[in-house]
């Protein structure tokens, strides 16, 4: 416990929790963005900082000042807040919530070519989901035709459009995809029509005295030690089948493994993830087809799991704004500058970062994705 002088002086638990929350950045700068978590250069520990305004950022909206007896659904991520692998064609919300309490949920699709909510696992005061408890989504519930729909959030069973909490299950995550030709989260305006509130009149609010200050800076605490000197470093042997374990090629083995006990993770999407490493004048070609599946694309990351800006560059593909070979098939071009030909992925700067494909709902097999390291300049020849 710190013995900050004015908490000492005063007494008050918020100056004491606003006094840890500074020892936590302090503990992450010395024990998270080093080299021994992998940070050696100056790309890479900007990554970490960038991370952590972003964690920060995450921390104050979405743990800080919560009611789970009346929970709200706050946008998640953003064009300028990025976290746990963003997506720049889909829209995330999430919301705090007492898992013994009973919800009714309203929404509507919006156009979305899937929507889902998640009970994760484990997320309580400001801790990470464990994984998923259960996952509903617009397959599996009744929608009008105006786009509209309602859901039971609770633990006791529902005859229909019940989405299952239990103990543990502190929060609830929602996901909604577009494959438009612009990035549905490049805009900031957009917004979609989500409700939650309590079947049950709730107990009075409690006020935001003292107490309650400190309890909100705990939990921001422990959501930004969790996203960076928190997060699980996996040794390779023991990550998912589809994360390749070589640099700039895919494993093309398994797309099938559940991610029912990854947090945040989508049990309804097959991935695929590898590390690229490129030089100034070297491109990574990939090759290969889409599924059929209800959504997909594919995107770059840096180190952190956050996106490259794509308000102003392109750092993601997905079916629509893909331009295709006669046979059907795609060839896509990481790089650090426009190679001169379509489908360019612009690393922004980053030489090393992640590729990371989704396939929503896949009806098949994934083709295998074929991957290979050229000039840059050979590619418009």
């Amino acid at each position: 416990m710190s013995d900050d002088t004015t908490a000492t002086k005063t007494g008050d638990e918020a100056a004491l929790a606003y006094a840890e929350l500074s020892e936590a950045l302090a503990e992450i700068e010395t024990g998270y963005i080093t080299p021994e978590r992998g940070m050696n250069t100056a790309e890479e520990r900007a990554a970490g900082r960038y991370l952590l305004a972003n964690a920060l950022q995450h921390g104050f909206q979405c743990w800080f000042d919560v009611d789970p007896a009346r929970p709200i659904f706050q946008r998640w991520l953003s064009s300028t807040k990025k976290l746990l692998g963003d997506n720049p064609d889909a829209v995330y919300y999430g919301c705090v919530a007492d898992p013994a309490g009973t919800y009714r949920i309203r929404g509507n699709t919006h156009g979305a070519c899937y929507t889902s909510f998640t009970v994760e696992a484990g997320a309580e005061e400001g801790h990470l989901s464990k994984g998923a408890v259960t996952t509903l989504n617009d397959r599996e519930f009744d929608i009008a035709a105006d786009g509209s729909y309602e859901l039971i959030a609770s633990a006791a069973p529902q005859p229909r459009n019940w989405l299952k909490l239990e103990p543990g299950a502190g929060s609830i995550t929602t996901r909604h995809y577009w494959e438009w030709e612009r990035s549905v989260a490049a805009d900031p305006t957009f917004h979609v029509p989500l409700w939650i509130e309590p079947v049950d009149p709730p107990r009075p609010a409690a006020p935001m005295d003292d107490a309650a200050i400190a309890a909100g800076i705990r939990r921001v605490i422990n959501f930004v030690r969790g996203v960076t000197i928190g997060f699980p470093e996996l040794p390779p042997e023991i990550m998912p089948a589809w994360v390749s374990n070589e640099i700039n090629a895919f494993d093309n083995s398994d797309y099938d493994e559940s991610n029912t006990e990854i947090g945040y993770a989508a049990v309804d999407n097959a991935y695929l993830q590898t590390r690229y490493e490129l030089g100034p004048d070297q491109a990574l070609v990939m090759r290969g087809r889409f599924p059929r599946c209800c959504f997909a694309n594919v995107v770059l990351w840096n180190r952190c799991l956050q996106t490259p800006p794509y308000r102003h560059r392109c750092v993601s593909l997905n079916r629509n704004q893909t331009v295709y070979e006669p046979d059907g098939s795609f060839r896509m071009v990481v790089a650090h500058r426009d190679p001169g030909v379509p489908n360019w992925l612009d690393a922004a700067g980053l030489s090393a970062g992640m590729i990371f494909w989704r396939f929503l709902l896949p009806d098949e097999p994934t083709p295998p994705i074929e991957a290979e390291v050229v000039d840059v300049g050979s590619l418009a020849n």
